[in-house]
């Protein structure tokens, strides 16, 4: 009887001894866009438990726009925000987050569409008239802009009207209450697949050097869950790469994330993939674009100093 008390006696005490493995950390992730496939990594990668390797489970939730998500940032509704390259200017205005890695660099994600009604046939039909973006400081805000400043017109030569999410803007395009509206290339080809509307120009020229997209931490997770951001990019930059070498599986993914069907979700990835960063690393030049597009929006009155908005103390080591 005693040897079998002993014997249970030092299972038990083995047992205790194992260690369990971690749970994992919830990071609360924010898109600036429900549907757009530039935010697809992050279902990818809780999807296929890539971010789970790295002590991760998210909770995700969209917004209709950098400054909605940049509120759900300041209210700590989230950790990490993926937004525009443009929305590191709210930093400057006192939002309390930095820019942890630069996600994307050409604007491939986005399309302008118009009704199929001959009212826009080419862009040079646009001066004067409304375009719908998401809001003020957006990424979209300054491609139109830079569409104006192009042709000749100057900031105001095409009115921007901020309409909020991809949705809200082709509802305006749809009752004519605006005449043409920018929107990513997902909800661009639903629109057209309906008949009710075309592309008009997309931009994946329009500049080079650029970062469309930025990885944001708030200035509370990186205080408090260094980790946690390291961790996440750590598994949104092993995502990038294992998207790269696994279509059929991201398209499969993403297809249920933006509500496309096979063909159009194939032509999306082919169009897009290109524009991820590899690593993360901010590049001068792109920051430098940046800068000048903060002044041309009116969004700051002069150009800041790009280095306090943005650490690249989380990225993972090259």
């Amino acid at each position: 009887m005693l040897k079998a008390i002993a014997r249970t006696l030092t299972c038990s005490a083995l047992l205790a001894a194992i260690p369990l493995p971690a749970a994992a950390d919830t990071l609360r992730v924010g898109k600036a866009g429900a549907e757009a496939f530039s935010f697809v990594p992050a279902d990818i990668g809780q999807h296929t438990g890539i971010f789970k390797k790295h002590g991760l489970d998210l909770t995700i939730s969209a917004f209709g726009g950098d400054a909605k998500l940049q509120q759900a940032m300041a209210a700590d509704g989230i950790d990490i925000g993926l937004g525009s390259g443009p929305g590191m200017a709210f930093i400057v205005k006192g939002a309390p987050v930095k820019g942890v890695a630069a996600m994307a660099d050409q604007p491939l994600i986005f399309a302008l569409v118009v009704r199929n009604d001959g009212s826009v046939k080419t862009a040079s039909d646009l001066k004067g008239r409304k375009v719908g973006v998401s809001g003020v400081g957006s990424v979209t805000n300054w491609i139109i802009t830079e569409i104006s400043n192009q042709h000749g017109w100057g900031v105001e030569g095409i009115a921007r009207v901020g309409l909020g999410s991809d949705a809200n803007r082709v509802a305006a395009l749809k009752t004519k209450s605006i005449d043409a509206a920018i929107v990513n290339i997902a909800v661009a080809t639903k629109y057209v697949q309906t008949g009710e509307g075309k592309v008009l120009l997309t931009f994946g020229d329009l500049v080079k050097d650029f970062h469309i997209h930025v990885i944001f931490a708030t200035n509370k997770a990186i205080a408090e869950k260094p980790q946690a951001v390291r961790g996440f990019l750590a598994g949104w930059f092993e995502t990038i790469t294992s998207m790269r070498s696994n279509k059929a599986k991201t398209v499969e993914i993403a297809k249920q994330v933006m509500r496309t069907d096979d063909a159009t979700t194939s032509t999306i990835y082919d169009a897009v993939m290109p524009m991820f960063n590899e690593d993360g690393h901010f590049k001068p030049k792109a920051l430098a674009a940046l800068a000048r597009s903060y002044v041309a929006l009116k969004t700051l009155p002069q150009e800041p100093d790009m280095s306090k908005l943005y650490t690249e103390a989380f990225l993972p080591k090259k």
